[in-house]
């Protein structure tokens, strides 16, 4: 299930216990993490199909994993666990019987290919191994890769090509970061807006469901109707999450997060960001992210004009919805702070937005003060080494090619508290 340097770069067993999962800011000591390290997924891409897939060049795969191999060993000589999703899909396949009807069943779909077809190859993948099992649900399956000849009982298989898709693949899982996040001890399920990563819940779901290492997690938030994304899903502090709304969150989305949140105990507070809805803010975290318990680097485009309703459990345990109001002001009420620091994206208006497109915003925070970001974005970087941030740079040539740095290619599990 992946190359000879994919076995190198996983996690082994350190005969460590697993730290306990749970999540409450962006900035605490980070213990565990979820990365995805690409593959045939990305082998996919072609000039007629990477805008349908959301990305904006052709990547260089191999590349693209040496530098996806650089993010996780920095993560690993930080002292961080990093899991890899193709792993544990492969292993939940392996010791689930439920996981792999379930897995099968999201990806074969009779409305799409016909009752036949769809019927005979869901029947063969049963009895794919686990970890072949897994790499077809993440990288697809053309008509011309079907496991058995065609016969005269498929319309659907004759009129399509065989470079056609049988099953979509999903090259925007190296974004691990939208489709589940966690919100302290428990872990949200989201719902994704575009069809080209609808799926990839799915998969995230069977981990968290079936995995042996998240047995007994229980869940924060699913949603299978209003879209939210992780990328719009900033935990400010303790109790206090902003969620912006935009290209990929809806405002029905951020209502339903706010209200699962108060329900469980895990929110006093959701701060609702408006954002513009376009490619490059598409989601909260490419437009501001957090690097210090009292800090963010922001895009300046947008730190005069970035507004906030404020949504509070009443007593009655109905919601209240005030605002909008400026959106600083209002994070650093919601935090108990005085004010919170903002570093802006380069030095200059087009410096700024050259940055914020290459991701300059888009952060991991390893702890309070210390941050991965790409190493392209040289300006934005000085400027938070300069205002006492330490900054540990990776290459991103080819990963940002999907529109995502370092914090839209994580999933943070455990966190120590701040």
């Amino acid at each position: 299930m992946g190359s000879d340097a994919a076995s190198d770069t996983r996690q082994r067993d350190t005969g460590h216990p697993a730290p306990t999962y749970g999540v409450t800011s962006e900035v605490g000591n980070l213990r565990a993490v979820l990365l995805h390290r690409p593959g045939d997924e990305l082998r996919r891409l072609t000039p007629r199909n990477n805008d349908q897939l959301l990305f904006d060049a052709i990547p260089w795969v191999e590349r693209a994993q040496q530098e996806h191999d650089n993010f996780a060993a920095v993560l690993r000589d930080r002292g961080i666990e990093v899991l890899l999703l193709g792993d544990l899909l492969a292993e939940t396949l392996a010791v689930s019987g439920a996981a792999r009807i379930q897995g099968i069943s999201a990806a074969v779909h009779a409305r799409r290919l016909g009752h036949s077809l769809a019927a005979e190859l869901a029947a063969q993948l049963r009895g794919v191994p686990a970890p072949e099992l897994a790499r077809i649900l993440m990288a697809g399956m053309t008509f011309d890769e079907l496991p058995f000849a065609a016969d005269d009982t498929s319309l659907v298989r004759r009129m399509h090509h065989g470079g056609d898709f049988v099953i979509d693949p999903l090259p925007n899982l190296l974004f691990t970061r939208d489709s589940s996040f966690w919100v302290g001890p428990k872990v949200a399920i989201t719902a994704l807006a575009l069809p080209a990563r609808a799926r990839e819940t799915s998969l995230t779901d069977l981990i968290y469901a079936f995995h042996p290492r998240f047995l007994g997690v229980r869940r924060a938030y699913e949603s299978h109707t209003a879209p939210i994304e992780g990328g719009d899903v900033l935990l400010l502090a303790p109790g206090v999450v902003a969620v912006g709304v935009g290209e990929r969150t809806t405002p029905a989305g951020a209502e339903a997060l706010a209200r699962s949140l108060f329900d469980d105990g895990l929110a006093h507070t959701v701060l609702v960001a408006p954002i513009a809805q376009n490619r490059a803010t598409m989601h909260l975290d490419t437009v501001c992210t957090m690097v210090d318990t009292d800090a963010v680097v922001m895009y300046p485009g947008v730190r005069e004009t970035l507004t906030a309703y404020t949504i509070l459990r009443t007593d009655t345990d109905s919601c209240v919805v005030t605002g909008p109001d400026p959106f600083l002001p209002a994070a650093a009420a919601a935090m108990g702070i005085g004010k919170l620091r903002v570093i802006d994206t380069g030095t200059d208006g087009v410096t700024a937005e050259r940055e914020q497109w290459d991701d300059g915003n888009n952060t991991l925070a390893l702890g309070p003060g210390v941050v991965v970001a790409y190493e392209r974005n040289e300006m934005t970087n000085a400027r938070l080494e300069a205002s006492g941030i330490e900054v540990l740079r990776i290459p991103g040539s080819e990963l940002g090619s999907g529109r995502g740095g370092p914090r839209c290619l994580s999933c943070p599990l455990a966190r120590d508290s701040v």
